[in-house]
Order: C-alpha cells, then structure tokens, then sequence
C-alpha cells in the first residue's frame, strides 16, 4: 500500500511540474485583428461610442490596441437584416488568448453588431500591418509603381 501512494505521488509530481503550472499561470498574448460591422443606422456618435466600448472592454481585460481603422460607410456584399451597407471597423490588438471568447459574447450581445471576425495574425503579419502604418512601400507595391 505505501508503494502504490508513493507511486501515485510521483505520478502527480510530474504532472504538476512547475513548469506545466508555470505555462497554465501566464496567459500569453497573441497579436489579433478584429474587423466588426454595424448597423449603418448609427449617429456618428453612437458609433464612436461603440467603438470605445469594445476598446476599453479590451484594455480592462488586460489587452492592447495597437491600431484601429474606422473605414465608415461601405456597401456589403449580400444583404445582412435587410441592409445593404453597413459601418466597418478594425481594430488591431495584443491580447492573452483567452480574451477572443470573451470578445465575441459582448459583441454577440450588442445588436448594434451586424458581423464580425477574429483573424489571428503571426509575425510577417505583423511586420506588415506596421510597414503600412508607417507608409513603408512593400516589394510588390515598388514592383507595381515601377511597371505602372
């Protein structure tokens, strides 16, 4: 009997090494771009507000936007509700990985909400979403200019 506890034992002692515990303890962030569309009924207030409810949403969860983009009007491929244009934004953020599923219960819950995505973005993508930030000109848009 004590061999068979000392064995269980040890059993959860590998289990439970520190650093499996270490991993579980640390949420590790993730870089992610959300596009949402709104409803095209909102003022222009009403759609700045809805905005900074899902930003502060985000930094209160421990996240962090990095850039958001709010594109305005544009008209939708196939009617959603009836409408046929609706309020695009883009935020960019840094997140820990388990904020995604929290996110998507708040925008699921607002009807101002027509459709939105979560896009998990790795590194090149990154890099990328910064050098056109900053207006740096990429190889196939200097291939573009160049032929064009």
């Amino acid at each position: 009997m004590q061999q068979n506890n000392l064995n269980f034992a040890a059993q959860i002692k590998i289990i439970y090494s520190p650093a499996v515990a270490k991993r579980y303890k640390t949420r590790e962030m993730q870089n992610y771009e959300l596009m949402v569309i709104f409803t095209p009924v909102l003022s222009e207030e009403e759609y700045k507000a809805a905005q900074k409810k899902f930003t502060s949403f985000l930094t209160e969860n421990g996240g962090q936007a990095v850039h958001e983009n709010a594109w305005g009007l544009k008209s939708l491929a196939y009617p959603i509700q009836k409408k046929t244009t609706g309020l695009y934004w883009v935020l960019e953020y840094e997140a820990p990985s388990d904020f995604n599923e929290k996110l998507n219960v708040q925008l699921l819950r607002d009807e101002s909400v027509l459709r939105h995505m979560f896009t998990a973005l790795d590194k090149y993508a990154v890099v990328y979403n910064a050098k056109k930030r900053n207006g740096v000109a990429s190889k196939t848009e200097k291939a573009e200019v160049a032929n064009g």
